[in-house]
């Protein structure tokens, strides 16, 4: 195992299981360590009130600059996290979706290792947003590790 990704963002709680489970895994197997911090920019699209057969995209709820500003925050955190522990990583953040933007990194590092953290979501809330952790373990092109 050389390269592990992990995703660090949203729900505070999973991010931290999963970033922790990460460094383990980093410091046993020597593995370098990636910490990605994806601001989501997804577009809502709902359906237009006046011609039901048509949809309507909304912008993103916040300017690009603050929800950067938000994912540097996160690393911020993660930073403290892993210097705690003696470990040094690559962080990166990004916007746009998190599931295709985790992938990217995970693939322009030829990572062995992506891991997420789940939390318990509402079915609603799975069928509006999804869940980036089951789409990554989906479509991802190494080893995924959910965290719970």
């Amino acid at each position: 195992m050389k390269t592990i990704v992990v995703a660090y963002g949203g729900s505070e709680e999973a991010s931290g299981r999963a970033l922790e489970r990460a460094a383990d895994l980093a410091e046993a197997f020597g593995a370098e360590l990636v910490v990605a911090s994806i601001a989501p920019l997804d577009q809502q699209v709902i359906p237009n009130p006046i011609v039901p057969t048509e949809s309507v995209i909304l912008p993103p709820p916040a300017p690009a600059a603050d929800l950067l500003d938000e994912a540097d925050e996160e690393l911020g955190r993660a930073r403290e996290v892993l210097a705690r522990r003696g470990l040094s990583a690559e962080y990166v953040t990004g916007i746009g979706r998190p599931a295709e933007a985790i992938l990217d990194i995970a693939d322009e590092r030829q990572a062995s290792l992506v891991v997420v953290g789940s939390h318990e979501s509402s079915f609603l809330d799975r069928i509006l947003r999804g869940s980036v952790s089951e789409d990554v373990s989906r479509r991802a092109h190494c080893d995924v590790l959910i965290v719970h």
